[in-house]
């Protein structure tokens, strides 16, 4: 792996070695990261690093905390564009949640992966609690809800099908050798099957 320039500005490092995550973890998994070969990366001292996380679960964690702040924003802009346009919300909020995982697979994989990180770390911990409320809020408000403080079977049904065909389609379970574009479609067809949950 070359030796990246330094591409980040003062103040930044820590999320340009969040960046070298994504880039070593989507080349060859999380179990490659480290704390040395993301600086190696970035282009600055290990001692640099360490300033910032005091090791790679530590690492680990806020690469995962961004990942839940992602997933949840893309869920939230996805919904936001289908009011907008008068599209079915249900359909774009489960179709961004498989196409998260297919654009962002490190990110994907790092999640719900609580044996490497700290799970009671505030960030984290607040990422993960928004996006479970999200989850069960109506499958982001898509889902028609009586109890915000639970998962409804309904809820429940939507969220299992696009978390399994996410992980289905991330680890090459189904349609390994498929493009980007046949992946979503696959994703779009399952997903019309669940419309008869979706009340917006």
């Amino acid at each position: 792996m070359k030796k990246r320039k330094k591409s980040y500005h003062h103040g930044n490092l820590a999320e340009s070695l969040l960046d070298a995550v994504d880039e070593i973890a989507t080349k060859f998994g999380l179990e490659a990261v480290t704390l040395r070969a993301c600086a190696k990366l970035v282009g600055v001292s290990p001692s640099a690093a360490f300033r910032h996380y005091a090791d790679k679960r530590a690492l680990l964690t806020a690469f995962a905390t961004r990942a839940l702040v992602q997933l949840s924003a893309s869920m939230a802009a996805a919904r936001e564009q289908a009011m907008l346009k008068q599209t079915n919300a249900f359909a774009a909020v489960a179709l961004a949640y498989v196409e998260f995982a297919l654009d962002k697979p490190a990110f994907f994989r790092a999640m719900w992966r609580e044996e490497g990180i700290y799970i009671n770390d505030e960030a984290y911990a607040s990422a993960a609690l928004n996006l479970r409320a999200q989850l069960q809020g109506g499958f982001a408000n898509t889902l028609e809800d009586t109890d915000a403080e639970s998962l409804s079977a309904p809820e429940l049904l939507a969220w299992s099908s696009v978390h399994g065909l996410s992980t289905l389609l991330v680890e090459g379970s189904v349609d390994k050798d498929a493009s980007h574009k046949q992946k979503l479609q696959a994703a779009t067809e399952m997903i019309d099957k669940l419309l008869p949950l979706s009340t917006a």
